[in-house]
Protein backbone atom coordinates (compact mmCIF):
# COMPACT_ATOMS: atom_id res chain seq x y z
CA UNK A 1 0.00 0.00 0.00
CA UNK A 2 1.59 3.30 -1.04
CA UNK A 3 1.76 6.36 1.18
CA UNK A 4 -1.12 8.12 -0.62
CA UNK A 5 -3.48 5.23 0.05
CA UNK A 6 -2.36 5.07 3.67
CA UNK A 7 -3.17 8.74 4.15
CA UNK A 8 -6.61 8.35 2.57
CA UNK A 9 -7.33 5.28 4.74
CA UNK A 10 -6.16 7.10 7.87
CA UNK A 11 -8.34 10.13 7.19
CA UNK A 12 -11.29 7.90 6.40
CA UNK A 13 -10.90 6.21 9.79
CA UNK A 14 -10.70 9.61 11.49
CA UNK A 15 -13.99 10.60 9.93
CA UNK A 16 -15.68 7.28 10.66
CA UNK A 17 -14.92 7.52 14.40
CA UNK A 18 -16.89 10.73 14.90
CA UNK A 19 -20.58 11.52 14.98
CA UNK A 20 -22.33 12.79 11.85
CA UNK A 21 -22.32 16.35 13.17
CA UNK A 22 -18.59 16.18 13.78
CA UNK A 23 -17.97 14.52 10.41
CA UNK A 24 -19.08 17.65 8.61
CA UNK A 25 -16.52 19.63 10.61
CA UNK A 26 -13.74 17.32 9.43
CA UNK A 27 -14.27 18.37 5.84
CA UNK A 28 -12.63 21.47 4.40
CA UNK A 29 -13.14 22.34 0.73
CA UNK A 30 -14.66 18.90 0.19
CA UNK A 31 -11.74 16.83 1.60
CA UNK A 32 -11.21 15.26 5.05
CA UNK A 33 -9.32 17.65 7.32
CA UNK A 34 -8.52 18.26 10.97
CA UNK A 35 -8.10 21.97 10.26
CA UNK A 36 -11.50 23.10 11.64
CA UNK A 37 -10.79 21.47 15.00
CA UNK A 38 -7.20 22.70 15.11
CA UNK A 39 -8.23 26.28 14.37
CA UNK A 40 -10.01 26.26 17.73
CA UNK A 41 -7.27 24.40 19.59
CA UNK A 42 -3.89 25.75 18.47
CA UNK A 43 -4.39 29.27 19.97
CA UNK A 44 -4.36 27.58 23.41
CA UNK A 45 -0.96 25.93 22.86
CA UNK A 46 2.05 28.18 23.44
CA UNK A 47 5.78 28.13 22.81
CA UNK A 48 7.97 28.62 25.89
CA UNK A 49 11.48 30.05 25.83
CA UNK A 50 13.66 30.18 28.94
CA UNK A 51 16.96 31.65 30.05
CA UNK A 52 18.80 29.96 32.92
CA UNK A 53 22.18 30.66 34.48
CA UNK A 54 24.77 27.88 34.57
CA UNK A 55 28.31 27.67 35.84
CA UNK A 56 31.15 26.39 33.68
CA UNK A 57 34.42 25.31 35.22
CA UNK A 58 37.63 26.28 33.52
CA UNK A 59 40.38 23.69 33.07
CA UNK A 60 43.41 23.97 35.29
CA UNK A 61 46.87 22.44 35.53
CA UNK A 62 47.36 20.04 38.42
CA UNK A 63 51.17 20.01 38.46
CA UNK A 64 52.41 22.39 41.23
CA UNK A 65 55.53 23.45 39.30
CA UNK A 66 53.60 24.34 36.14
CA UNK A 67 50.95 26.16 38.16
CA UNK A 68 53.62 28.30 39.79
CA UNK A 69 55.49 28.82 36.49
CA UNK A 70 52.39 29.97 34.63
CA UNK A 71 50.92 31.71 37.70
CA UNK A 72 47.81 29.50 37.50
CA UNK A 73 45.73 29.05 40.68
CA UNK A 74 45.25 25.54 41.97
CA UNK A 75 41.49 25.89 42.27
CA UNK A 76 39.18 25.67 39.28
CA UNK A 77 37.50 28.89 38.27
CA UNK A 78 33.84 29.03 37.45
CA UNK A 79 32.22 31.28 34.89
CA UNK A 80 28.52 32.01 34.82
CA UNK A 81 26.83 31.74 31.45
CA UNK A 82 23.27 32.12 30.26
CA UNK A 83 21.68 29.04 28.74
CA UNK A 84 18.55 29.08 26.62
CA UNK A 85 15.85 26.43 26.64
CA UNK A 86 12.59 25.78 24.88
CA UNK A 87 9.37 23.86 25.30
CA UNK A 88 5.61 24.12 25.03
CA UNK A 89 2.65 24.82 27.25
CA UNK A 90 -1.15 24.76 27.35
CA UNK A 91 -3.41 27.60 28.49
CA UNK A 92 -5.82 26.07 30.99
CA UNK A 93 -7.43 29.25 32.31
CA UNK A 94 -7.85 32.11 29.82
CA UNK A 95 -9.22 34.54 32.42
CA UNK A 96 -6.34 34.20 34.89
CA UNK A 97 -3.60 33.37 32.39
CA UNK A 98 -2.58 30.00 33.86
CA UNK A 99 -0.45 27.77 31.63
CA UNK A 100 0.49 24.17 32.38
CA UNK A 101 3.84 22.79 31.20
CA UNK A 102 6.55 20.36 32.31
CA UNK A 103 8.78 21.14 35.27
CA UNK A 104 11.88 20.29 33.27
CA UNK A 105 10.97 23.01 30.75
CA UNK A 106 11.19 25.81 33.31
CA UNK A 107 13.47 24.31 36.02
CA UNK A 108 16.07 26.83 37.25
CA UNK A 109 14.93 29.41 34.67
CA UNK A 110 15.50 33.04 35.61
CA UNK A 111 13.50 34.32 32.67
CA UNK A 112 10.44 32.68 31.05
CA UNK A 113 8.91 33.97 27.83
CA UNK A 114 5.67 32.76 26.26
CA UNK A 115 4.83 33.17 22.58
CA UNK A 116 1.25 32.65 21.39
CA UNK A 117 0.28 31.21 18.02
CA UNK A 118 -0.70 34.71 16.85
CA UNK A 119 2.84 35.99 17.51
CA UNK A 120 2.16 37.87 20.75
CA UNK A 121 4.79 37.47 23.48
CA UNK A 122 4.46 37.68 27.27
CA UNK A 123 6.85 37.43 30.17
CA UNK A 124 5.69 34.63 32.47
CA UNK A 125 6.02 34.10 36.20
CA UNK A 126 6.28 30.73 37.94
CA UNK A 127 3.22 29.79 40.02
CA UNK A 128 4.46 26.41 41.23
CA UNK A 129 6.27 23.25 40.16
CA UNK A 130 6.28 19.58 41.11
CA UNK A 131 9.49 17.77 40.04
CA UNK A 132 8.13 14.39 41.15
CA UNK A 133 5.42 14.43 38.48
CA UNK A 134 7.19 16.88 36.13
CA UNK A 135 4.28 19.33 36.14
CA UNK A 136 4.60 23.11 36.48
CA UNK A 137 2.24 26.09 36.21
CA UNK A 138 3.26 29.51 34.91
CA UNK A 139 1.19 32.67 34.55
CA UNK A 140 0.93 35.46 31.97
CA UNK A 141 -1.17 38.63 31.87
CA UNK A 142 -4.52 37.58 30.38
CA UNK A 143 -5.31 39.45 27.17
CA UNK A 144 -7.82 37.73 24.89
CA UNK A 145 -6.48 34.25 25.58
CA UNK A 146 -7.91 30.90 24.49
CA UNK A 147 -8.00 27.89 26.79
CA UNK A 148 -8.72 24.23 26.12
CA UNK A 149 -11.60 22.08 27.26
CA UNK A 150 -10.66 18.96 29.22
CA UNK A 151 -11.50 15.37 28.41
CA UNK A 152 -11.77 12.62 31.03
CA UNK A 153 -8.52 10.71 30.53
CA UNK A 154 -9.97 7.77 32.50
CA UNK A 155 -12.23 7.12 29.51
CA UNK A 156 -9.37 7.11 27.00
CA UNK A 157 -8.94 3.81 25.14
CA UNK A 158 -6.11 2.19 23.26
CA UNK A 159 -6.75 2.93 19.59
CA UNK A 160 -8.33 6.36 20.13
CA UNK A 161 -7.04 8.98 17.68
CA UNK A 162 -5.01 11.82 19.19
CA UNK A 163 -3.17 14.91 17.96
CA UNK A 164 0.05 16.29 19.50
CA UNK A 165 0.71 20.04 19.35
CA UNK A 166 3.95 21.70 20.38
CA UNK A 167 7.20 23.42 19.46
CA UNK A 168 9.63 20.65 18.37
CA UNK A 169 13.27 21.75 18.12
CA UNK A 170 12.07 25.35 18.44
CA UNK A 171 10.95 25.54 14.80
CA UNK A 172 7.48 26.80 15.73
CA UNK A 173 4.07 25.34 16.43
CA UNK A 174 3.70 21.90 14.86
CA UNK A 175 0.85 19.39 14.72
CA UNK A 176 1.26 15.60 14.45
CA UNK A 177 -1.33 12.83 14.69
CA UNK A 178 -1.53 9.20 15.77
CA UNK A 179 -3.34 6.89 18.14
CA UNK A 180 -3.19 5.94 21.79
CA UNK A 181 -0.72 3.04 21.75
CA UNK A 182 -0.97 2.09 25.43
CA UNK A 183 -2.27 3.36 28.77
CA UNK A 184 -0.88 3.33 32.30
CA UNK A 185 2.79 3.11 31.34
CA UNK A 186 4.87 3.18 34.54
CA UNK A 187 8.16 1.94 35.96
CA UNK A 188 10.13 3.63 33.16
CA UNK A 189 12.36 5.62 35.51
CA UNK A 190 11.51 8.93 33.83
CA UNK A 191 9.59 10.49 36.72
CA UNK A 192 8.93 9.58 40.32
CA UNK A 193 5.20 9.28 39.60
CA UNK A 194 4.32 7.70 36.26
CA UNK A 195 0.99 6.84 34.66
CA UNK A 196 1.78 7.74 31.05
CA UNK A 197 -0.36 7.69 27.92
CA UNK A 198 1.75 6.19 25.13
CA UNK A 199 1.19 7.44 21.59
CA UNK A 200 2.79 7.08 18.16
CA UNK A 201 2.02 10.72 17.32
CA UNK A 202 5.43 12.24 16.60
CA UNK A 203 6.83 13.93 19.73
CA UNK A 204 10.30 15.50 19.70
CA UNK A 205 12.47 17.71 21.95
CA UNK A 206 10.60 20.98 22.40
CA UNK A 207 7.21 19.27 22.44
CA UNK A 208 7.49 18.91 26.23
CA UNK A 209 4.57 20.59 27.96
CA UNK A 210 2.47 20.69 24.80
CA UNK A 211 -1.03 19.37 24.26
CA UNK A 212 -2.28 15.92 23.37
CA UNK A 213 -5.90 16.32 22.26
CA UNK A 214 -8.67 14.07 20.97
CA UNK A 215 -10.64 14.65 17.76
CA UNK A 216 -13.06 16.91 19.65
CA UNK A 217 -10.17 19.23 20.50
CA UNK A 218 -10.28 18.31 24.19
CA UNK A 219 -7.07 18.03 26.20
CA UNK A 220 -6.31 14.41 27.13
CA UNK A 221 -2.66 14.71 28.13
CA UNK A 222 0.50 16.81 28.50
CA UNK A 223 3.30 15.66 26.19
CA UNK A 224 6.30 14.92 28.38
CA UNK A 225 8.89 12.47 27.06
CA UNK A 226 9.97 10.13 24.29
CA UNK A 227 11.63 6.76 24.31
CA UNK A 228 14.21 6.36 21.55
CA UNK A 229 17.04 4.14 20.48
CA UNK A 230 20.69 4.90 21.17
CA UNK A 231 22.01 7.74 19.05
CA UNK A 232 18.53 8.87 17.98
CA UNK A 233 17.44 12.25 19.36
CA UNK A 234 14.02 12.43 17.70
CA UNK A 235 10.79 10.46 17.67
CA UNK A 236 10.74 6.76 16.90
CA UNK A 237 7.03 6.40 17.52
CA UNK A 238 6.99 6.06 21.32
CA UNK A 239 5.80 9.30 22.89
CA UNK A 240 4.59 9.69 26.47
CA UNK A 241 2.05 12.11 27.91
CA UNK A 242 0.80 12.75 31.45
CA UNK A 243 -2.97 12.09 31.62
CA UNK A 244 -4.95 15.31 31.96
CA UNK A 245 -6.81 14.08 35.07
CA UNK A 246 -3.50 13.55 36.89
CA UNK A 247 -2.08 16.84 35.58
CA UNK A 248 -5.10 18.85 36.72
CA UNK A 249 -5.06 17.31 40.21
CA UNK A 250 -1.46 18.47 40.56
CA UNK A 251 -2.19 21.83 38.94
CA UNK A 252 -4.95 22.57 41.45
CA UNK A 253 -2.47 22.20 44.32
CA UNK A 254 0.25 24.19 42.57
CA UNK A 255 -2.13 27.11 42.04
CA UNK A 256 -3.43 26.94 45.60
CA UNK A 257 -0.21 26.21 47.53
CA UNK A 258 2.66 26.69 45.06
CA UNK A 259 3.64 23.07 45.58
CA UNK A 260 2.10 19.63 45.95
CA UNK A 261 1.29 18.71 49.53
CA UNK A 262 1.62 14.95 49.45
CA UNK A 263 0.94 12.78 52.42
CA UNK A 264 2.33 9.40 53.29
CA UNK A 265 1.01 6.00 54.24
CA UNK A 266 4.10 4.78 56.08
CA UNK A 267 4.78 1.51 54.27
CA UNK A 268 7.23 -0.09 51.88
CA UNK A 269 6.04 -2.59 49.28
CA UNK A 270 7.20 -4.88 46.50
CA UNK A 271 5.54 -6.48 43.48
CA UNK A 272 3.48 -9.64 43.84
CA UNK A 273 5.15 -12.23 41.61
CA UNK A 274 3.68 -15.55 40.50
CA UNK A 275 5.77 -17.49 43.03
CA UNK A 276 4.88 -15.12 45.85
CA UNK A 277 1.18 -15.23 44.99
CA UNK A 278 1.27 -19.01 45.42
CA UNK A 279 3.12 -18.68 48.71
CA UNK A 280 0.57 -16.15 49.98
CA UNK A 281 -2.38 -18.19 48.75
CA UNK A 282 -3.54 -15.58 46.24
CA UNK A 283 -4.90 -16.61 42.85
CA UNK A 284 -4.01 -13.34 41.09
CA UNK A 285 -0.57 -11.86 40.33
CA UNK A 286 -1.91 -8.34 40.80
CA UNK A 287 -1.08 -6.59 44.04
CA UNK A 288 1.65 -5.13 46.24
CA UNK A 289 3.14 -6.91 49.25
CA UNK A 290 3.78 -4.79 52.35
CA UNK A 291 7.41 -5.31 53.38
CA UNK A 292 7.67 -2.67 56.11
CA UNK A 293 5.28 -0.63 58.25
CA UNK A 294 6.55 2.46 60.06
CA UNK A 295 5.59 2.68 63.70
CA UNK A 296 2.76 5.12 64.48
CA UNK A 297 2.22 5.78 60.76
CA UNK A 298 -1.28 5.94 59.22
CA UNK A 299 -0.84 2.36 57.99
CA UNK A 300 0.23 1.17 61.45
CA UNK A 301 -2.72 2.90 63.09
CA UNK A 302 -5.07 1.29 60.53
CA UNK A 303 -3.79 -2.18 61.43
CA UNK A 304 -1.86 -2.91 58.24
CA UNK A 305 0.87 -5.52 58.77
CA UNK A 306 3.96 -6.79 57.00
CA UNK A 307 2.93 -9.55 54.59
CA UNK A 308 -0.43 -7.99 53.75
CA UNK A 309 -1.15 -7.77 50.03
CA UNK A 310 -2.83 -4.57 48.83
CA UNK A 311 -5.35 -5.48 46.12
CA UNK A 312 -7.34 -2.27 45.67
CA UNK A 313 -7.22 1.38 46.71
CA UNK A 314 -10.49 3.31 46.43
CA UNK A 315 -11.93 0.41 44.39
CA UNK A 316 -9.13 0.72 41.81
CA UNK A 317 -7.12 -2.44 41.13
CA UNK A 318 -3.48 -2.22 42.24
CA UNK A 319 -1.28 -4.08 39.75
CA UNK A 320 2.07 -3.67 41.50
CA UNK A 321 4.07 -1.68 44.06
CA UNK A 322 4.62 1.18 41.62
CA UNK A 323 0.88 1.50 41.05
CA UNK A 324 0.33 1.61 44.81
CA UNK A 325 2.89 4.38 45.26
CA UNK A 326 1.24 6.34 42.44
CA UNK A 327 -2.19 5.91 43.99
CA UNK A 328 -1.01 7.16 47.39
CA UNK A 329 1.34 9.89 46.16
CA UNK A 330 -1.28 11.57 43.99
CA UNK A 331 -3.80 11.91 46.82
CA UNK A 332 -4.32 15.15 48.69
CA UNK A 333 -3.52 15.55 52.38
CA UNK A 334 -6.40 14.60 54.59
CA UNK A 335 -7.84 12.13 52.08
CA UNK A 336 -9.41 9.01 53.56
CA UNK A 337 -8.78 6.00 51.35
CA UNK A 338 -10.34 2.57 51.30
CA UNK A 339 -7.80 -0.25 51.01
CA UNK A 340 -8.71 -3.83 50.14
CA UNK A 341 -6.23 -6.20 51.77
CA UNK A 342 -5.54 -9.91 51.37
CA UNK A 343 -4.08 -11.32 54.59
CA UNK A 344 -3.22 -15.00 54.45
CA UNK A 345 -6.01 -15.69 51.98
CA UNK A 346 -8.67 -13.63 53.76
CA UNK A 347 -9.82 -10.38 52.11
CA UNK A 348 -10.95 -7.37 54.15
CA UNK A 349 -11.20 -3.60 53.77
CA UNK A 350 -9.83 -0.82 55.95
CA UNK A 351 -9.88 2.97 55.82
CA UNK A 352 -6.67 5.00 56.16
CA UNK A 353 -6.29 8.78 56.47
CA UNK A 354 -3.39 10.28 54.54
CA UNK A 355 -1.46 12.77 56.69
CA UNK A 356 1.59 14.99 56.24
CA UNK A 357 5.02 13.46 56.88
CA UNK A 358 6.94 14.83 59.82
CA UNK A 359 9.85 17.05 58.81
CA UNK A 360 12.80 17.77 61.06
CA UNK A 361 13.46 21.49 61.35
CA UNK A 362 17.08 22.41 60.57
CA UNK A 363 17.85 26.10 60.41
CA UNK A 364 21.63 25.92 60.68
CA UNK A 365 22.25 24.47 57.21
CA UNK A 366 20.40 24.51 53.91
CA UNK A 367 19.95 20.80 53.26
CA UNK A 368 16.90 18.61 53.15
CA UNK A 369 16.38 16.37 56.22
CA UNK A 370 15.77 13.45 53.84
CA UNK A 371 19.48 13.55 52.95
CA UNK A 372 20.64 13.06 56.53
CA UNK A 373 23.16 10.28 57.01
CA UNK A 374 24.95 10.85 53.69
CA UNK A 375 28.48 12.15 53.22
CA UNK A 376 28.85 13.66 49.75
CA UNK A 377 32.04 14.30 47.83
CA UNK A 378 32.73 16.31 44.69
CA UNK A 379 34.22 14.36 41.78
CA UNK A 380 37.91 15.30 41.50
CA UNK A 381 40.60 14.37 39.00
CA UNK A 382 41.89 11.55 41.20
CA UNK A 383 38.58 9.68 40.93
CA UNK A 384 37.76 7.18 38.14
CA UNK A 385 34.51 9.07 37.42
CA UNK A 386 36.37 12.32 36.64
CA UNK A 387 35.61 13.57 33.13
CA UNK A 388 33.03 10.81 32.58
CA UNK A 389 30.12 11.94 34.72
CA UNK A 390 28.96 15.14 36.41
CA UNK A 391 27.49 14.80 39.87
CA UNK A 392 28.18 14.21 43.55
CA UNK A 393 29.62 10.93 44.86
CA UNK A 394 28.31 9.13 47.93
CA UNK A 395 31.37 8.76 50.19
CA UNK A 396 29.62 7.38 53.27
CA UNK A 397 26.03 6.51 54.12
CA UNK A 398 24.39 5.58 57.39
CA UNK A 399 22.59 2.23 57.16
CA UNK A 400 19.78 3.65 59.30
CA UNK A 401 19.22 6.61 56.95
CA UNK A 402 16.20 7.09 54.69
CA UNK A 403 18.46 7.13 51.63
CA UNK A 404 19.91 3.72 52.49
CA UNK A 405 16.45 2.25 53.07
CA UNK A 406 15.38 3.17 49.51
CA UNK A 407 18.49 1.65 47.93
CA UNK A 408 21.12 4.40 47.73
CA UNK A 409 24.64 3.06 48.40
CA UNK A 410 28.29 4.10 48.74
CA UNK A 411 29.89 5.13 45.41
CA UNK A 412 26.54 5.98 43.83
CA UNK A 413 26.58 9.25 41.89
CA UNK A 414 23.82 11.80 42.47
CA UNK A 415 23.26 13.44 39.08
CA UNK A 416 20.43 15.78 40.03
CA UNK A 417 18.03 16.72 42.79
CA UNK A 418 14.50 17.71 41.78
CA UNK A 419 15.61 17.60 38.14
CA UNK A 420 18.33 20.20 38.78
CA UNK A 421 21.92 19.02 38.06
CA UNK A 422 24.35 19.04 41.00
CA UNK A 423 28.14 19.05 40.82
CA UNK A 424 29.21 20.92 43.95
CA UNK A 425 28.20 20.61 47.60
CA UNK A 426 26.81 24.15 47.42
CA UNK A 427 24.57 23.08 44.52
CA UNK A 428 23.14 20.37 46.73
CA UNK A 429 22.45 22.73 49.59
CA UNK A 430 20.63 25.19 47.33
CA UNK A 431 18.40 22.82 45.33
CA UNK A 432 17.66 20.49 48.24
CA UNK A 433 16.79 23.15 50.76
CA UNK A 434 13.87 22.66 53.14
CA UNK A 435 10.97 20.97 51.34
CA UNK A 436 7.72 20.01 53.03
CA UNK A 437 6.75 17.25 50.63
CA UNK A 438 9.58 15.25 49.03
CA UNK A 439 12.62 15.31 46.81
CA UNK A 440 13.57 13.29 43.73
CA UNK A 441 17.19 12.28 43.24
CA UNK A 442 18.62 10.96 39.97
CA UNK A 443 21.15 8.26 40.86
CA UNK A 444 23.78 6.58 38.69
CA UNK A 445 25.36 3.25 39.56
CA UNK A 446 27.75 1.90 36.96
CA UNK A 447 26.04 2.28 33.59
CA UNK A 448 22.52 2.38 35.03
CA UNK A 449 20.50 5.35 36.31
CA UNK A 450 17.23 5.66 38.19
CA UNK A 451 15.02 8.30 39.79
CA UNK A 452 14.49 7.69 43.52
CA UNK A 453 11.86 9.44 45.60
CA UNK A 454 12.73 10.43 49.18
CA UNK A 455 9.65 11.17 51.28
Amino acid sequence: MNIYKKIILFLFLLVSTTSFSNQTKLFSAGVPSLAPMLENVTPAVVNIYTISETEERSQYIDDPFLRKFFNIPGQQKTKKRNRSGLGSGVIINSKKGYIITNNHVIAKAKDIKVRLSDGREFKATLVGADPASDIAVIKITPKKLTSLKFANSEKLRVGDFVVAIGNPFGIGQTVTSGIVSALGRSGLGIEAYEDFIQTDASINPGNSGGALVNLKGELVGINTAIIGSKGVSGSVGIGLAIPVNMALDITDQLIKYGKVQRGYLGVSAQDLTEDLSKAFGIKSNNGAIITNVQKDSPADNAGIKVGDVVIKINSKLIKNAFAMRNAIGLLKLGSVISMEINRKGKVFSTNVKIIAPKVTQRSEIKINPRLEGIVFGEITNNMPEYGKVNGLKIIKINKNSLAFSVGIRINDIILSVNNIPVQKITDLEIVAGRNDSEIVVHVQRGNRTAFILLK
